[in-house]
């Protein structure tokens, strides 16, 4: 067979976004594509070989990649080639995973077409955010001022960090079920306000942690309904988006047809975080409601919702932390925990509400999500370089560095005591300052609802105290072995906080990557150390299986989340379905 090259096309947003696609259906093999292909060098470059039942092949143009898979997509298209004719470009998503989906089983087919679906929807919003990226800059900063290393508000930075590819999942800019002018009504990228619609509930069908009693908490009469359910109702908020058909429903699951009643007028105007179902309330960006919404991202099966046993999980996770850091007290000035004790839920997972609340001490600081610090600013440069100017003496590198120590010390310490946080880099909060008598740098988390425990070092750790601080819903969560602790700490902490920003950097010409890797590498080699390499100690166990590992654990999430069913994939948790990848923090890998 002849070599094919490729002319050099246009790096259309079309094109990027197949690209993307591409590079994460190999990274998840699917239809055999890492384990089932030869690799074939042609004039233009590396090859891929997909052998087809029927005869024929299809053929992907790859290159070295190293963060999340050996090779990526190189261009954006599949080729089918037939051995005879001339062969034939597959340069849209749609036939890209029409031609996959023919090699399914046939109960698998379905998901190939939701992840089409998923692709459609994620490059709307890649568009949308294309043609208003001048108009949201603009009002950033006129709002905020020219300068982000001197925003005290964290809203802005959520928008700027909600404009940026995911570093796993492809399709991150989607959301289903929503349409452009309900994404810039209410999605974070385009910093919107809006009030918030309410709800009365009957008290007895509510469970209240604390909410209804939270000062400024409303009663049912101060959003416009009859006085008289003051004394028997609980007020909950309701995201305009969960409105009608879906609340309907949710309603008559509990049997609340009728007994609810629905304020006639919107109340409480508020901001999205980065995280779409969370908002802020205007003028207290410290004051957080998550409240759920009926639409999925990062999978067809990712739903935005909130189990009422995820509100449980998140305050005794918080209260285990509180645990592990009064016995490290040299975190207590630079490690945080937004409170998120107060919230209540009445059985049905669109009914529910969370109030998170930041701890005390951060006012006039600079509070940026992780997840921003390589977005682009207002100015043309990217968020982490105008921290650096006013922060680390014009460097980002030192930045990184800051911060990676600080990270690593934290994570690995509670790895200690057999804790990994699914605290990824939407989860983590920088808090800058340069006043007197504050540290510099400090972390900021939330949403801990979700870690895995291995119980057996926790009770060597904390001894009796630890079944107190372990009342959790989800029975996943604790297990007697490292293994899942290790998978959560390699997929969240190295990969998608240090790793992403490390190649990030490197994209963006801030450093070479192998100076950026020896950074991580080194910043957690030290912290390793810290806990112990001896066998049978923790650090043992990461030196083991993430700094020395031949290969590291990767999120197979396209596979978890759309493709697959969980009967059909055997994921338990589709945010915590791996393959594997290569080890990049390996020295000369």
């Amino acid at each position: 067979m002849g070599d094919h090259t490729v002319t050099e096309r246009t790096a259309t947003d079309e094109d990027r976004h197949l690209v993307r696609v591409l590079s994460a259906l190999l990274r998840e093999d699917v239809a055999g594509l890492r384990t089932r292909t030869t690799r074939v060098e042609r004039a233009d470059g590396s090859w891929l070989r997909l052998p087809l039942p029927a005869g024929g092949s299809l053929t992907l143009p790859v290159e070295p990649d190293g963060f999340q898979c050996e090779l990526a997509a190189r261009l954006p298209l599949l080729r089918h080639e037939d051995g005879g004719g001339a062969p034939s470009d597959l340069t849209t998503t749609d036939a890209v995973l029409g031609a996959l989906k023919d090699l399914a089983d046939p109960p698998d087919r379905p998901g190939f077409d939701a992840f089409a679906e998923e692709c459609r929807l994620s490059l709307t919003a890649e568009l949308l955010h294309r043609d208003t990226r001048d108009e949201i800059t603009a009002r950033l900063s006129g709002t905020y001022g020219p300068d982000p290393a001197r925003w005290t508000d964290p809203l802005p930075f959520d928008a700027l960090a909600a404009r940026l590819d995911h570093p796993v999942y492809p399709t991150g800019r989607g959301r289903s079920g929503l349409t452009p002018r309900q994404l810039r009504s209410y999605a974070p990228e385009f910093h919107p306000a809006f009030r918030l619609r309410w709800l009365a509930l009957p008290r007895t069908t509510v469970t209240d942690e604390g909410l209804s009693t939270t000062p400024g908490w409303p009663s049912p009469s101060e959003l416009g309904l009859d006085r008289a359910l003051d004394d028997d109702h609980v007020a909950l908020p309701v995201h305009p988006l969960t409105l009608g058909r879906p609340l309907a429903d949710a309603l008559a699951q509990r049997g609340l047809t009728g007994r609810a009643r629905l304020a006639d007028r919107p109340h409480t105007e508020v901001v999205p975080t980065l995280s779409m179902r969370t908002v802020a309330l205007t003028g207290r960006p410290g004051v957080h409601l998550k409240l759920p919404l009926a639409t999925a991202t990062l999978g067809r099966l990712n739903r935005r919702t909130i189990k009422p046993g995820t509100l449980l999980d998140g305050a005794v996770c918080q209260r285990l932390l509180a645990a592990v850091t009064a016995r490290e007290p040299r975190f207590a000035d630079t490690v945080l925990h937004a409170d998120e004790t107060r919230y209540a839920h009445a059985g049905h997972e669109l009914l529910a509400v969370l109030r998170r609340g930041w701890p005390d001490g951060l006012d006039g600081s600079v509070v940026v999500p992780m997840a921003a610090l390589t977005a682009p600013e207002p100015g043309g440069a990217l968020v982490i370089d105008r921290l650096a100017d006013r922060f680390h003496g014009g460097d980002p590198l030192a930045l990184l560095d800051a911060v990676l120590t600080l990270l690593f010390d934290w994570q690995t310490t509670l790895f200690g005591y057999g804790i990994a946080l699914e605290s990824h880099q939407q989860n983590i909060s920088l808090a800058f300052d340069d006043r007197p008598g504050r540290p510099t740098l400090r972390l900021l988390f939330k949403d801990n609802d979700g870690p895995r425990i291995h119980t057996g070092r926790l009770r060597a750790a904390l001894g009796r105290d630890a079944g107190a601080l372990t009342g959790f819903d989800d029975a996943r969560i604790t297990g007697g072995d490292d293994r899942p602790v290790l998978d959560l700490f390699t997929t969240i902490t190295v990969h998608l906080c240090a790793g992403s920003c490390a190649f990030g950097l490197a994209r963006h010409g801030r450093a070479p990557l192998e100076r950026l890797l020896a950074l991580v590498r080194d910043r957690l080699g030290e912290a390793v150390e810290r806990l112990g390499t001896r066998p049978g100690q923790p650090g043992a166990a990461l030196r083991a299986h993430v700094l020395d590992a031949a290969k590291l654990p990767v999120k197979a999430m396209v596979t978890a989340g759309t493709l697959l069913t969980k009967q059909r994939s055997g994921a338990s948790d589709i945010n915590k379905h791996y393959t594997t990848g290569p080890n990049y923090l390996l020295r000369g890998a």
